[in-house]
């Protein structure tokens, strides 16, 4: 199987979409020559030509405004925003328009954009460069809201994000883009039929089965366990099963780590039934804590399984405060330590 960065993972799935469909175009700043500031993009303008992989100027309004013309026009505009930080200047353009001109035109316009924005800290950058704007889009009716958290789901994620009809914010956390993974072939064709492993000249299934892709607006159980459920999405997945690693080791503790990959939708059956188990929950994520989708999870599962948990559900987040200087970066994320001092709290109720 093929071992790929996550930011590589991207980049094969974003040439894939648009292999298979001449209507997907590219849209960005510094997304052709330059291959994109985390090379996202790498190779894809000479695969396809500047008129797909498109360099604009430094508007990211311009650049939604641009995508939701081309999407009435028939075409599925994949929009790159640099930084996390840098959306805010195409907000209005995203909430106002793009959520809404599909229920607005009562189903006859549908909007199939797809803004890519890396998010979260950890590469020692500063405020507009280190955001976790996820709350603000999945606030926003109309708009779909994923994050993938490794290589192989980036990938597959990527290409069902561009080929659903609705917009969609595709968050991508950015530390994690060089970390690699296996990355098995997918076949989104496939979808809902059984996948058949192809043959070597002997007639043996030498060669893995193309992996058959989730559902994009799912949730999925990463790591099994029966003591407590820890939930967390994008660049916190990784953290979490460290976590679980540890707490096995050391306590003996059985950790169940679920990766929500939808936050709007939010899929929480999986975790519903986790802590079902369980009795116990702690939420993790980058973003500060107010009115955040940590909240949003606590609500809904101690409403929906509040005679099941043995404790408050718990969250470990960034703080109420904005991204600090860089030296201050790893005080501000959640880490090991945190989220395991979480942990051992809801055992003291």
């Amino acid at each position: 199987m093929p071992t790929l960065t996550m930011a590589g993972a991207l980049n094969s799935g974003l040439r894939a979409a648009m292999e298979a469909d001449p209507k997907v175009v590219i849209m960005g700043e510094d997304v052709g020559r330059l291959g994109g500031v985390f090379r996202v993009t790498d190779g894809l303008r000479d695969r396809f030509g500047e008129e797909r992989v498109i360099d604009t100027p430094l508007a990211e309004s311009a650049i939604i405004g641009t995508a939701i013309g081309l999407a009435m026009r028939g075409f599925r505009p994949v929009c790159e925003i640099q930084f996390d930080g840098f959306v805010y200047p195409a907000f209005d353009q995203i909430v106002s328009n793009l959520a809404k001109l599909h229920y607005r035109s009562a189903g006859l316009l549908r909007m199939p954009v797809t803004i890519r924005i890396p998010v979260g800290g950890g590469i020692g950058a500063v405020e507009h460069h280190s955001e976790s704007p996820e709350a603000y889009f999945c606030h926003t009716a109309g708009l779909k809201v994923v994050t993938c958290s490794n290589a192989a789901d980036a990938q597959v994620m990527i290409q069902q994000a561009i080929a659903a009809d609705d917009p969609v914010v595709f968050l991508e956390p950015k530390r994690r883009y060089w970390e690699k993974d296996e990355v098995v072939p997918v076949d989104l064709a496939a979808l809902g039929k059984p996948a058949e492993p192809r043959m070597d000249a002997g007639g043996q299934a030498a060669i893995p089965a193309a992996r058959m892709p989730a559902p994009l607006f799912s949730s999925r159980i990463v790591r099994p366990g029966r003591d407590v459920t820890l939930v967390g999405y994008g660049p916190m997945v990784r953290t979490c099963v460290d976590v679980a690693l540890i707490a096995e080791a050391e306590d003996g503790r059985s950790i169940e780590v679920i990766d929500l990959r939808t936050l709007s939708p939010l899929d929480l059956d999986p975790v519903v039934d986790s802590v079902r188990r369980t009795g116990r929950l702690v939420v993790v994520h980058e973003a500060p804590s107010n009115v955040s989708v940590s909240a949003e999870v606590a609500a809904r599962v101690t409403e929906q399984a509040f005679y099941s948990l043995e404790a408050p559900v718990l969250r470990v987040t960034g703080f109420d405060t904005p991204y600090p200087p860089s030296r201050l970066e790893e005080t501000y994320l959640p880490d090991v330590d945190r989220i395991l001092d979480a942990v051992d709290r809801t055992y003291t109720y």
